[in-house]
Parts: C-alpha cells; structure tokens; sequence
C-alpha cells in the first residue's frame, strides 16, 4: 500500500500550491455536494483545501435531491440542483452526480479527484481573459465594472452571490449518521443581478448587505443553462 501514499501527498500539495502562471482573474471552482451523500466529504476536504488560496474562488453549492434518505441538508438549495443540471444539459451530460465539481463552467469532474482538478484549474487559469471586472464594496453597496476584452458579443449573466466561510453540522441521519461535517465556503443567496451582451462597458450597482464575503461572476449563457464563465471577483 505504500506507493500510493505518495501519489496522495503529492495531490494534496498542488490543492495548497498558488498556481505559477500569471493571472488577473481567480478560477472558479463549483462543488456540488450534500451532507446525504456518504461520498461527498472528500470532496468537501479537497475543497476547504482550495477556499484558503486566493487565485481560487471555491465554492460549496448544497444539493437537495438528497435529503429522501433520511437527513435534510440545512444548506440544500433546490436552485443549486437547478445549476447542477443546467451545467448537465449544456455539457451533454443525462444525469447528475455528487460529488461534482465544475471548473471555470466548463469542466466536471465526478467525485474527488485532486489531480484531475488541478489539471483543470491549471488549464483554465492559462486561458486568455475574455472580460476585465472588477468590485468595490462601501457598506451594503457592490459596484461592478466590467469591460469586454474581445471584439466579438455573446450573452452573458451578471451573477452575485454570498458565501459562508465555515460551517458545522451534526448529522443525526442518513448515510453520514454520527458525523460532524465541515463545509467551507457555502453558498447563500445566489442571484443573477443582469443579462450583458459585452458590446459596451457594464456598470452597476447592487445591494450586498452583511459581512459575509461576496462573488461577482460574468458567466457565458447558453441554451438550456450556464456556460463558461468569463470573469470573477471577490470582496472578503
């Protein structure tokens, strides 16, 4: 058993590792999990891996579909499902799974696989920036700048979405019965704020109110749900 000890390790130091190459903007890692899946809490591991690096938005997006089995996720959101299978109908894909993660929306990977994830991020994270953005936070208030890079227009969603750095649950039933899970950075509050089609400089203001962390992000919208996201910035 020994050879792959180190395989391991080697996967848990590309989650800690700041990436090398240089970059204006944060990769986008979206975790769809629940506290009913028995799978899910390596992935949630690999994920508060990812929450301290600042050259990555992580993101935990609680699912609902689970709760039949005994244990209601207090953070399942049935909009979080919905994403889940936009994200599957756009990609081609029949059905969802937990634990999933999605990169930069445009890469799933099923289940918790730290050096696949890694590749993914590295792989985004050298793509050329197609929107500039950037926020500013002055007490509940978020201004937005956002400003197209490329020529060429194409639909786009301005989201806005608040997340809470930690969390910890008792799970009393289902499949992690007698567990106490950790979750970082949960997500709450979810909202698409405008639709932007690129063609001129976005500005705008939204109400944020509260301490908790916010996530602009300008997501390509495709036919049947999300698509690659261009741009994203956080306010802590």
């Amino acid at each position: 058993m020994k050879p792959l000890i180190y395989p391991v390790l080697t996967a848990l130091i590309l989650l800690a590792a700041p990436l090398q190459a240089e970059q204006d903007q944060p990769v986008v890692v979206e975790l769809f999990t629940s506290q009913g899946c028995s799978s899910c809490p390596a992935a949630d591991e690999m994920l508060a891996e990812l929450a301290e690096r600042e050259d990555i938005i992580a993101l935990a997006l609680h699912v609902d579909y689970w709760d039949y089995i005994g244990w209601k996720d207090p953070f399942g959101d049935p909009a979080h499902a919905e994403r889940q299978r936009g994200y599957a109908a756009v990609g081609g894909r029949r059905s969802v799974y937990t634990p999933e993660l999605i990169v930069q929306g445009q890469t799933d990977i099923v289940g918790a696989k730290p050096m696949k994830l890694m590749d993914a991020v590295e792989k985004h994270a050298e793509a050329t920036p197609r929107v500039a953005l950037a926020i500013s936070r002055s007490g509940d208030a978020v201004q937005i700048e956002a400003e197209p890079l490329a020529a060429a227009s194409e639909p786009m969603h301005v989201h806005m979405l608040r997340y809470s750095p930690m969390e910890r649950t008792k799970v009393t039933r289902g499949e992690n019965a007698g567990h106490v899970m950790e979750h970082s950075n949960v997500v709450q509050d979810w909202q698409v704020l405008a639709d932007w089609d690129g063609s001129a400089p976005l500005s705008l203001r939204a109400k944020a109110e509260g301490d908790l962390p916010v996530v602009v992000i300008i997501q390509r919208q495709e036919k049947g749900g999300p698509g690659a996201i261009l741009a994203a910035a956080r306010s802590k």
